[in-house]
This record gives structure tokens, C-alpha cells and sequence, in this order.
């Protein structure tokens, strides 16, 4: 890229920690333009007019996605490899993160804090219930969070030594799941447990060049907290509608 590298962005996005945390690691400078969107720039829908959300990265070209992004950045730009070299090695990277996508982080973020009116219901179901719906999701996310702690290996990171895709890919799990667990008062992840997947967490947020790209708890909390006023609030006027 020739042109100044641009990374759009949202408030408490895990997903544009993504992008902003492969760019830090390869040591590529950015400007980071964080977008509201409740009323989505023209800068945003020029640069992502598929899907109209963050994270984007332009500069000369556009990228959209935040697991294509990071891959995009390790490939475009010099300085430490965030994907493995080995190729069976790259392809049990990609697999993990996928599986997180659809199975683990993806899911929890979205499910409890979609903006989409036709999922209020689903939303107020989570927030209320916690018994029926709320008990078996967390009991399918606990068991698919075991297969992902098992792939750590007794190694510090997923990718070893340092921080890697994999790494970045599961990011919401350590930073942004505690959040949501302390806002819904739902438990996922606990030392008992899984307590490989809670030391490598503790490790990802307390790498010196992640926190440069990590929002405060105490900020995430009251953003996530008013979000679910809001869902919760909608929700039940839609249900009296």
C-alpha cells in the first residue's frame, strides 16, 4: 500500500481488535477511524458496500472481513509471521479460527448483542431465561470450548511462543467473553474448567502490544451494559406489540 493505511473500526468491536492487533504486530503504521453504526459513514459504505461493517482496511486497495484482514496483513507487509510457515500447519489455523466463528466467540457476541429488530425475542430469551434456552447454550459453548483449549498443547500461545492468527482469532474470548459474562451474568469460562484457555487469555490481554489495541474493561462493561438495556427494552415492546 502507497497510500496511508486506514483501518475503520467500531467501539468494542472484538472484531476490529482483530485487524488493529495484526497491524501492531507486523509493525505497520495506521490511522484508526472508529465508526458509529447506527448511521454508517459514506467513507464505510465506499469501502465495504457488501456488507456496510467494520472492520475495513483501505489504502490503495480495500479489505473487508477481520480474519481476512489479518491474513491480508501478514501476506502484504514485513515483520513477524502471524501464520504458520508449515502449510498443514497454516490449514489447522484457519480450520480453528473458523470453528471459533461458528461455534464459540462469533456466536455468543452476536447472539446476545445483535442490532437486527428480528432477533429480539432471541435476545430477550438469553437475557430471561435461564433455565431453558440460556442453560443448553452454555453447555454447548463449554464443550466446544474444550476442543479449542485442547489445541493449546501446554504451549503459552496457540501459535507457541508468540502471538499468532490463531491467537488473534479467538481474541474475544479473552477479553470481550469476560465482559459479557459480567453484563448477562453468564459463566463460560472458569480455572476449573478450562483452565489452559483462562492462563492463555491472561496472557494474550497482558501482551504489551495487545493492550495498545484493548479497550478498558470498565469501558466495555458500560458499552455492552447499555446495549443490553437497549435490546432487553425492545425486545419487550416487541412482545406487547
Amino acid at each position: 500500500m502507497s497510500e496511508t493505511v486506514r483501518l475503520i473500526g467500531g467501539i468494542g468491536s472484538p472484531f476490529s481488535h482483530r485487524a488493529s492487533v495484526a497491524m501492531r504486530l507486523k509493525g505497520v503504521p495506521y490511522e484508526l477511524i472508529l465508526e458509529h453504526l447506527s448511521n454508517k459513514s459514506d467513507l464505510l459504505l465506499k469501502h465495504n458496500p457488501v456488507h456496510k461493517l467494520v472492520p475495513v482496511l483501505h489504502g490503495g486497495h480495500s479489505a473487508a472481513e477481520s480474519l481476512v484482514i489479518v491474513e491480508y496483513v501478514d501476506e502484504a507487509f514485513d515483520g513477524p509471521p502471524l501464520l504458520p510457515a508449515n502449510p498443514y500447519e497454516r490449514a489447522e489455523a484457519r480450520f480453528w479460527a473458523q470453528f471459533i466463528g461458528q461455534k464459540v466467540v462469533d456466536p455468543s457476541i452476536h447472539r446476545s448483542f445483535s442490532c437486527a429488530p428480528a432477533v429480539c425475542k432471541a435476545v430477550l430469551d438469553v437475557i430471561l431465561d435461564g433455565d431453558g434456552e440460556q442453560r443448553a447454550f452454555v453447555k454447548e459453548a463449554k464443550a466446544n470450548l474444550a476442543l479449542l483449549e485442547a489445541q493449546l498443547k501446554g504451549r503459552r500461545f496457540f501459535g507457541g511462543a508468540a502471538i499468532g492468527f490463531l491467537d488473534i482469532a479467538a481474541c474475544g474470548l479473552a477479553h470481550w467473553v469476560g465482559v459479557i459474562e459480567e453484563v448477562t451474568g453468564v459463566t463460560l469460562l472458569n480455572d476449573e474448567e478450562l483452565p489452559a484457555l483462562c492462563e492463555w487469555a491472561n496472557g494474550y490481554v497482558n501482551d504489551e502490544t495487545v493492550k495498545q489495541c484493548l479497550r478498558s474493561r470498565d469501558d466495555l462493561v458500560a458499552y455492552f451494559s447499555a446495549r443490553k438495556e437497549m435490546h432487553t427494552a425492545r425486545a419487550r415492546a416487541t412482545l406487547h406489540k
